[in-house]
C-alpha cells in the first residue's frame, strides 16, 4: 500500500512537470507493468487475473494464459433410453383406394391404410378379444412426420403413396418413420 501511496505521489510530481505526450505514454508504461504485476500475482494463486485490472493496452502486450483442453464429449441429441432396433424395413405404401371413399373421410382412411400395411407386413399380431396375456401388447407408433406428411394438403387429398421406414425393437413394437430422402 505505501509503496503504491508513493507511486501516485510521484506521478502526480511528474505529471506537473513533463509536457503531455510524455505523460501519456509514461501513463501506458506504468498500467503495462501493473497488468504484469498483477498477472504474475494471478499466476502464483493460480487464479486469472479479472478483467477489470487489466486495461486494453496491456492486454495487447501480455500474451493470453494458454489454456489446456479437457476431452469434451459431443452432446447427445436427445436423453432417450437406446432401443435396439431388431429389425428395419423401408415400405412404399400405396394409398390410391383411400380416394375411393368420399372426400371429407380420406386422410383418415389413408392413416388406417398405412396403419394396416404396417400390421400385415412387419407381422404384428393384432391383439385378440379372448386372449389374456400377461405380456405388454405390441405396439404400432407413427410418428409425427408420417402424420404430417398425410394431412399436409388436407383432408380431401392425401397422398396417393407415402415411402415408410419401420423399424421393430427387440419388445416387438414397431415405430414407422418417413423415409429418408422424403
Amino acid at each position: 500500500m505505501e509503496k503504491e501511496n508513493e507511486k501516485q505521489t510521484l506521478k502526480a510530481e511528474e505529471k506537473q512537470e513533463e509536457p503531455a505526450e510524455a505523460v501519456e505514454e509514461q501513463e501506458l508504461e506504468e498500467e503495462a507493468e501493473e497488468a504484469k504485476e498483477a498477472e504474475e500475482a494471478a499466476e502464483e494463486e493460480e487464479q486469472p487475473v479479472p478483467p477489470e485490472e487489466v486495461s486494453a493496452e496491456a492486454k495487447e502486450e501480455v500474451p493470453a494464459p494458454v489454456e489446456v483442453e479437457e476431452e469434451v464429449k459431443p452432446p447427445a441429441e436427445k436423453e432417450k433410453p437406446e432401443e435396439e432396433i431388431v429389425e428395419e424395413r423401408i415400405y412404399t405404401v400405396p394409398l390410391g383406394k383411400a380416394w375411393i371413399v368420399p372426400p371429407n373421410k380420406r386422410t383418415s382412411r389413408a392413416v388406417r391404410m398405412v396403419r394396416s400395411f404396417i400390421i400385415k407386413h412387419m407381422k404384428l399380431e393384432a391383439r385378440k378379444e379372448g386372449e389374456t396375456e400377461e405380456e405388454e401388447p405390441k405396439k404400432l407408433i407413427i410418428s409425427n412426420e408420417v402424420n404430417e406428411m398425410m394431412w399436409r394438403r388436407g383432408i380431401e387429398k392425401p397422398p396417393r403413396k407415402i415411402r415408410v421406414r419401420a423399424a421393430k425393437d427387440k419388445e416387438g413394437n414397431v415405430t414407422v418413420y418417413l423415409a429418408e430422402g422424403d
